[in-house]
């Protein structure tokens, strides 16, 4: 992975993959290329997404706690 990827750079990607083997525009020889990069894609998201609920959620715990 790149050593600077955000969410919306890794989902614009992501997309563009979905979108070029949906309209078969990926030739068979680099079709598994983009599967395995698809893969590395969503993974990394996925990753994302749950320390983001997981930080929200302690900020929301903190806010209940706090008077």
């Amino acid at each position: 992975m790149e050593t600077y990827l955000t969410y919306e750079l890794a989902y614009k990607e992501l997309k563009q993959i979905s979108n070029e083997i949906e309209t078969e525009a990926v030739s068979v020889d680099v079709l598994a290329e983009k599967v395995k990069r698809a893969s590395e894609l969503i993974s990394y998201c996925q990753s994302k997404l749950r320390a983001t609920e997981e930080e929200v959620n302690k900020i929301i715990a903190g806010m209940e706690t706090t008077p």
